[in-house]
């Protein structure tokens, strides 16, 4: 194979011959006249059911339309294999003429499936991200990573995974760009999880990382975000998710040591893929892989390194995108309120993972509820936890009425306003500082004062008035740790 998804065929005689055609075969045969009836009508059903399935639609599908057996392990919905989706990937696979062999699968997203696969003409590992077709002609990632390697390949090879190479892959679903990167261990958002002090886990415990190993995750990807801006670039997507850690030299593995096993019982991979109908299909794979990060080879010791990945949401500063990719709860006001672009809506998201990587909990916590809905629950948290926001954003705010009077005093918490015969519904409205003290940080006091001052100073209304990535890291709290660029030995 190479790559794309081999259906089982059927046996021959079954496809493509109409039910007279097979008929013909016993025109020499004397029959009754009942038994020639009921051969005709066995005949045309089982070819009936060996008919190719109709091609799935290249968009998200109605409940109605789908063609699929739920599939309910922790991977991409099976769905999204369509024309336009994603491409069905089997272990054991080979992609670029024979190069890339698939061997585990790392993650996956919105856009992409990503995999480990042994580079068999260079001898090493690398993370092959295969990107839905839909995309895949030229993506805002590609041109990006082409500008770093142009402008600044060794800065930009310690803050931003490495790009390897490209290829094209045609397969059911479309033609599919794919990018080769070095590999990768976990995310910041994952890793916290597998760290040994929080196994087995235990009720009550807080699972976060320490201070001290917070504050190396936050200057490290504070570095990589100052190197990009500093070449004009935006990450847009600035998250823990897109935070990886480095997992030192893995190419001496062997193997069958880092593959992933066709194991459905070990939960490795998911029940087999099966359409309603009972029909083969080609478009989705036989079986989903579930997501297993190299947490057991990442290198999370002191020194360890982290670097920024998933470009797909950057842009140049000159030529902002339509719509962000950032994470809801990580936008700046502005953003919700206006849809601005400006260049420091990386540094807000910055701010706000501060708050999070130090005390285990995200600052604004955005339920997925209706756009509406989380608009008025995004703003009433900002309110709440850094004060009421400037007459210039409050403007824009067109549900503010059901929650502020006249006067921008706040009389309800009642998403989408008081209910009709029932009264405003008033919360606790504890501050970003309050808040900070409650999650109780293993910090000294006068610590935990450097912290909140740095958000403080990171989450200002107004744009104008951020400080820039290379002005944070001459923040008195970052000033006495030292990070060292470049992978562990």
């Amino acid at each position: 194979r190479t790559g794309s998804c081999s259906s089982s065929h059927s046996p021959s005689l079954s496809r493509g011959f109409e039910p007279i055609t097979i008929l013909h075969l016993f025109q020499n045969i004397t029959l009754g006249n009942s038994c020639t009836t009921h051969l005709h009508r066995s005949i045309s059903v089982a070819a009936m059911g060996a008919s190719p399935p109709p091609t799935p639609p290249s968009r998200a599908v109605k409940k109605e339309e789908r063609r699929l057996k739920s599939i309910t392990s922790p991977c991409e919905w099976v769905e999204s294999y369509h024309p336009g989706g994603y491409h069905p990937v089997l272990l054991g696979d080979v992609f670029n003429s024979g190069q890339y062999k698939v061997i585990r699968k790392l993650g996956e997203g919105s856009y992409a499936t990503v995999w480990l696969a042994r580079d068999l003409r260079n001898s090493r590992y690398v993370a092959l991200k295969i990107l839905v077709s839909e995309i895949s002609a030229s993506t805002n990632e590609l041109r990006i990573l082409h500008h770093i390697a142009q402008v600044a390949p060794a800065e930009g090879a310690r803050h931003i995974t490495q790009l390897l190479d490209e290829f094209e892959h045609r397969g059911p679903n479309g033609i599919h760009r794919c990018l080769v990167f070095e590999p990768m261990g976990p995310s910041v958002d994952s890793m916290v999880e597998e760290l040994p002090q929080f196994k087995p886990r235990q009720l009550g415990m807080k699972v976060r990382y320490s201070p001290q190993m917070a504050k190396s995750i936050l200057k490290q990807s504070l570095q990589a975000l100052a190197f990009l801006h500093e070449n004009g670039i935006a990450h847009g997507d600035f998250q823990p998710g897109n935070m990886l850690f480095d997992l030192g030299d893995i190419d001496s593995k062997p193997e069958d040591v880092l593959r992933q096993e066709e194991d459905e019982q070990s939960r490795s991979i998911s029940p087999p893929v099966q359409r309603l109908d009972g029909k083969q299909d080609k478009w989705a794979p036989r079986y989903l892989c579930i997501a297993q990060p190299l947490a057991p080879f990442t290198y999370y010791a002191e020194g360890f390194k982290i670097k920024l990945s998933d470009m797909g949401g950057a842009y140049f500063f000159t030529d902002p995108p339509a719509k962000p990719l950032t994470p809801r709860g990580l936008r700046a006001p502005e953003m919700v309120l206006t849809g601005a672009f400006n260049k420091t809506l990386d540094v807000w998201s910055f701010g706000c993972l501060v708050f999070e990587l130090i005390t285990g909990q995200p600052l604004f916590c955005v339920p997925w509820w209706d756009e509406v809905d989380i608009v008025d629950e995004l703003v009433l948290s900002l309110t709440t936890a850094l004060g009421a926001l400037p007459d210039e954003l409050f403007k824009h705010w067109e549900r503010s009425s059901l929650y502020f009077t006249p006067e921008k005093k706040i009389f309800n918490f009642h998403l989408g306003g008081v209910p009709e015969g029932g009264e405003p519904l008033m919360a606790e409205q504890p501050s970003m500082e309050e808040m900070f003290d409650r999650a109780g940080p293993e910090l000294d006091e006068e610590e935990a004062r450097k912290v909140k001052t740095l958000i403080r100073r990171i989450l200002q209304y107004d744009p104008a008035n951020r400080p820039s990535p290379v002005e944070l890291l001459l923040d008195p709290w970052f000033c006495d740790i030292e990070v060292e660029s470049g992978s562990p030995k």
